[in-house]
């Protein structure tokens, strides 16, 4: 009886387990067809947008409920390009990433699907593709328009005395420089400048770009394929490096983006900063009336280019072709929606406050003061483009570590240049 009563213990033990993990493997099955979405992971490199960029992806599984897409954003102090070279490494690929142009891409060329059957890449702005194009076949879309230069308070250069639209050569600069200088306790700021020399980008991509683009025709392709970087504008580079960091908030060397633009910018505490459009949502979200009535724009002075404002396209969306075919295609559905739908369109123009890089869009309504300006300047013309994305991949790295070292007292300027050059040309072989 007792061996009996343990037996039937034991069968109903395992009774009970075969019934408790049949309803757990019904479960998984359940929330498996319940969740028989296809999953788009997005990896890029603006954080930015961040939040708004959430939103939109919310927006768009509302209106395709088959779709689930997650946003992951990866900036700042973090490189975005080696993390997502990690990510590919470990096997973890995102089915849309970011790359900032020709040199990004060749690490990532077996990846990319071709998006020539894309309606936004129908409708991309002239010279807006020519990035990531292969003969006739298109493998990037644009994410949008951005310009950058000497961000301004407009209200402390009224009360300084100095008319922007005066500025257009660097000795125009260093006096207006100079008299804000003089005038830092009647306009409660620390120093003129905010220069973030932590950041690499800041110095080396975007400073030196505006000097080297118009030795290679301001043609990315141009710079893609050179063996060389002449560097003849190497001692205006250098001045106006030097401008910045004599009249900053020190150490520049310690400063990051954030502190430059939310420490000291938007807190008013220096007139000037080099920066670009994308710091308007930061910026509003700090203090509105600052960002709508304060913010203007100047071009950084270039002999010969005087008046032009650096504009390009910053990053460029592709998808991962080593996906199942559902995947990519889904993958281009949503960047289609996002560039040519209704709802898409009003997202990029009011909340990521993108200046668009295709057709169909009220420029009009250009969200901000300061994408409202340089749309102004790349309708007219008056631009400088954004070479560096054709630069060698790991150079800006290098130039920018020189640069620091100039910064630092470690490196002359004519060690910075020479080693630069060389570095190029390493790279290039």
């Amino acid at each position: 009886m007792r061996k009996h009563k343990g037996f039937t213990m034991v069968l109903l033990t395992f009774l009970f387990l075969g019934i408790f993990l049949s309803a757990c493997m019904s479960d998984d099955s359940e929330n498996q067809h319940a969740e028989g979405k296809i999953s788009i992971d997005i990896y890029q490199g603006k954080v930015e947008f961040r939040d708004q960029f959430i939103k939109l992806a919310e927006k768009y599984e509302e209106e395709n409920p088959d779709v689930s897409i997650s946003v992951t954003a990866v900036g700042g102090g973090t490189d975005y390009f080696t993390s997502l070279r990690s990510r590919f490494s470990a096997g973890d690929e995102p089915e849309i990433f970011s790359v900032a142009g020709p040199s990004e891409a060749e690490d990532f060329k077996q990846y990319l699907s071709d998006l020539s059957d894309t309606k936004a890449a129908s409708l991309a702005l002239e010279g807006t593709l020519d990035g990531l194009m292969e003969g006739e076949q298109v493998y990037g879309l644009p994410f949008n328009q951005e310009g950058y230069g000497l961000i301004y308070n407009k209200k402390m250069f009224e009360e300084a005395g100095i008319d922007a639209e005066k500025i257009l050569t660097y000795e125009d600069l260093e006096e207006a420089v100079q008299k804000l200088d003089s005038q830092k306790d009647e306009l409660g700021i620390e120093e003129v400048f905010a220069l973030p020399a932590n950041e690499e980008w800041v110095i080396s991509n975007h400073l030196a770009n505006t000097f080297i683009a118009p030795e290679f025709n301001n043609s990315v392709m141009e710079a893609y394929e050179s063996g060389t970087v002449p560097f003849e504008k190497s001692e205006e580079l250098k001045r106006i490096l030097d401008l910045q960091n004599t009249y900053s908030i020190q150490p520049t060397l310690s400063m990051d983006y954030s502190q430059q633009v939310e420490q000291y910018f938007t807190l008013e505490k220096v007139a000037i900063i080099q920066q670009g459009n994308w710091i308007y949502p930061t910026v509003a979200q700090m203090d509105q009336t600052f960002a709508e009535d304060n913010l203007g724009i100047l071009p950084i002075p270039v002999e010969g280019h005087e008046g032009k404002l650096p504009v390009g396209v910053p990053n460029y969306w592709v998808v991962n072709d080593n996906k199942d075919d559902e995947v990519v295609e889904a993958s281009k559905d949503f960047l289609n929606w996002m560039y040519t739908s209704e709802e898409g369109k009003e997202i990029v123009l009011n909340d990521l406050n993108f200046i668009p890089a295709y057709e169909g869009f009220d420029t009009s309504e250009i969200a901000d003061p300061l994408s409202r300006e340089i749309y102004e300047y790349s309708s007219k013309g008056y631009t400088i483009d954004w070479v560096f994305v054709g630069f060698p991949t790991p150079w800006t790295d290098s130039l920018g570590a020189n640069m620091q070292e100039y910064i630092d007292g470690g490196k002359t300027w004519e060690e910075v240049i020479e080693d630069s050059r060389r570095e190029w040309e390493g790279m290039r072989q």
